[in-house]
């Protein structure tokens, strides 16, 4: 089943990138007592996510803050060396980019997405939420290869 408004967000162990290498980080890190935006894309350096979604959020990034958002995570089902790569290239320093390496978070939310068609497997749908100490107040899910509701200015608009 879908995650709802009203659901905590389940405890799953992802990926970041530390100072040595991927570092394990639990949701329960992430959430745990705070105000927290997080987005989801199928995939990091792909057309939508690169162009639109992820400079999405950068670009708001200091507004989301500034409305009390303790932290903005990006997560998708890529490795932490993938993630970190993306967060570079899309100049996301104000963001946590997360790692769903083996779509463990995607499963457990129930938004899993089929992706083989394009040589891409199980990943994650496209979706934004914001939740407060764990408890989802907003969630935005896009539909189908859909960007219509899920971006930092729909985020932003929700705070």
């Amino acid at each position: 089943m879908t995650i709802q408004v009203g659901d905590s967000i389940p405890e799953v162990t992802l990926k970041t990138m530390g100072e040595k290498g991927p570092q394990d980080v639990t949701t329960g890190d992430l959430f745990g007592g705070k105000k927290v935006v997080m987005f989801a894309v199928p995939g990091a350096f792909t057309p939508t996510c690169s162009a639109a979604h992820l400079p999405s959020f950068v670009a708001n990034a200091d507004k989301m803050k500034a409305k009390g958002v303790d932290a903005i995570v990006c997560v998708s089902v890529n490795d932490a060396f993938v993630m970190d790569a993306w967060g570079k290239a899309g100049n996301a320093e104000d963001l946590t980019m997360v790692a769903d390496g083996n779509g463990e978070l995607a499963k457990a939310l129930g938004v899993e997405m089929d992706g083989s068609g394009f040589g891409l497997g199980t990943r994650s749908m496209r979706y934004s939420l914001i939740a407060e100490d764990g408890k989802v107040t907003t969630l935005n899910l896009e539909k189908g290869g859909a960007y219509e509701v899920s971006s930092g200015e729909a985020i932003l608009e929700a705070l």
